[in-house]
C-alpha cells in the first residue's frame, strides 16, 4: 500500500525537477535512495526559490531556472548570500523564520557540497570548482529547551485532555445551538470527529500518519497502529504504534459508522473518511480538513491556539511523565533523543520521577 503523501509529493517532485538546472537533476537522483519525497521536494522548492532570486537580481541572465549555468553558482561572492539571507527575511508576503531561513540555506549548502565534493565531470574533477556556501555558517535554531518555553501554556495539561475530548463529544453542540449548518455538519461527523481527536491525543501521531492510516493498519486487540513514520523512506515498512486504552471505545464506535456514514468506494481503505460537498461517496480526509477541524473545536473550546501538532506535544508531555525519554522518543517517531528533551524542559517532575511512574 503506497503512503498517499509521499506518492503525492513524489508525483510533483517528478513535475519540478525538469524546471530545475541539470545539476539539480543530478543532486537529486544522488539523494533519492536516501530521502522521503517530501524531504526532496522541500529541496527542490527552496532552489526554485533561490534561482527565482538570482535571476530577479540578475546575477543570472537566464529567463528560467533550467538555464542557469552551474558557473553562476562557481561566481558567488558572500556578498550575494548575505543579500539573499536578508531578502527571506524580509519578504514581504510570508516573511520566513530564523528556523526557515536556516533550513533553506543549509538546502543550499547541501547542494553545494554535493557539486563540489562528491560529483565529478569527465575528467575526474568537481562539477563546482569553488564553494560559496561552505563559508556560511548556519546557526542551529532549534533548541529543545526554546521550543519548550513556546510551547509553555499552549499545550492540555493532564486533566484538560480528557476535558477537551469530552467538549468534542458533548460540549461543542451547546456552543453553536444556534446555528443549524454547523450542529449539522457536527452530528453528521461526530462520531468520526471525536475518535480522531481522541487518538491523537491518546497516541501522539503526526497528521500525516493519521492521513497515511488505511482499514487494515489498526489492530484493535493489540492496541497497534502501523504508520509510515518521518524520515522512514522504506515504502514496504510501517512503524507499530500503541495507542491507549482510553481510545478503544471511540474507534469502535467509529468503526461501527465508518461505512454507513460515509459510504466509501469498496477501493477506499483509508481509516478516515470525509464527504465533499456534492459527493455521495466518502473519502481519504485531507491534511488541511484533519487540521481545520481541530481549529474548530479548539477555538470554541477556549484555546485557540491549539493545532493537531499541539495535541501531538499535548500526549507527548502526558506521556513522558509516565515513561522514560527513550520510550518517549520511540513512541514518538524522533530520530534523535535530543528532540526529545523537550518534553524534559516542559516539565518541572526529575527524569527519576517520570521514569518511576507508568500507566
Amino acid at each position: 500500500m503506497v503512503n498517499v503523501i509521499k506518492q503525492k509529493d513524489r508525483n510533483e517532485l517528478d513535475k519540478k525537477v525538469p524546471t530545475m538546472p541539470w545539476y539539480v537533476d543530478k543532486f537529486i537522483n544522488y539523494k533519492l535512495p536516501d530521502l522521503s519525497p517530501s524531504s526532496l521536494l522541500e529541496y527542490v522548492r527552496d532552489y526554485e526559490m533561490f534561482f527565482n532570486w538570482l535571476m530577479a537580481e540578475g546575477i543570472s541572465e537566464a529567463t528560467c531556472a533550467r538555464d542557469i549555468p552551474i558557473e553562476v553558482l562557481e561566481k558567488l561572492k558572500m556578498d550575494n548570500v548575505d543579500h539573499y539571507k536578508m531578502f527571506l527575511a524580509t519578504k514581504k508576503e510570508n516573511a520566513n523564520t530564523k528556523t526557515t531561513i536556516s533550513r533553506k540555506l543549509s538546502s543550499l549548502r547541501s547542494l553545494f557540497h554535493y557539486l563540489s565534493q562528491i560529483a565529478e565531470d569527465d575528467d575526474f574533477y568537481p562539477l563546482l570548482k569553488r564553494n560559496v556556501m561552505a563559508k556560511v555558517e548556519i546557526k542551529r535554531t532549534h533548541k529543545p529547551k526554546d521550543s519548550a518555553a513556546k510551547l509553555e501554556g499552549k499545550l492540555l495539561q493532564e486533566i484538560e485532555i480528557l476535558e477537551f475530548i469530552e467538549y468534542v463529544k458533548a460540549g461543542y453542540p451547546l456552543s453553536v445551538s444556534r446555528n443549524k449548518q454547523a450542529l449539522y455538519s457536527y452530528e453528521l461527523n461526530r462520531i468520526r470527529d471525536v475518535c480522531l481527536i481522541s487518538l491523537i491525543l491518546n497516541s501522539g501521531l503526526r497528521v500525516s500518519e493519521v492521513v497515511n492510516m488505511n482499514i487494515e493498519d489498526l489492530d484493535m486487540k493489540k492496541r497497534l497502529l502501523y504508520v509510515y513514520r518521518k524520515g522512514k523512506n522504506d515504502e514496504t515498512f510501517k512503524t507499530p504504534v500503541y495507542f491507549r486504552q482510553d481510545a478503544v471505545e471511540e474507534l469502535q464506535s467509529y468503526m461501527e459508522i465508518r461505512s454507513t456514514r460515509y459510504n466509501p468506494d469498496k477501493r477506499e481503505k483509508a481509516l478516515f473518511l470525509a464527504v465533499a460537498n456534492g459527493s455521495k461517496e466518502g473519502k481519504r480526509m485531507t491534511k488541511r480538513a484533519i487540521q481545520e477541524m481541530v481549529i474548530k473545536y479548539a477555538k470554541s473550546f477556549g484555546k485557540p491556539y491549539l493545532s493537531v501538532h499541539k495535541l501531538r506535544h499535548s500526549f507527548a508531555t502526558d506521556y513522558y511523565l509516565r515513561n522514560d525519554l527513550y520510550k518517549t522518543q520511540e513512541q514518538l517517531g524522533h530520530a534523535s533523543p535530543e528532540t526529545t528533551q523537550i518534553y524534559a524542559h516542559l516539565t518541572d517532575r526529575t527524569m527519576a520521577e517520570a521514569i518511576d511512574k507508568r500507566e
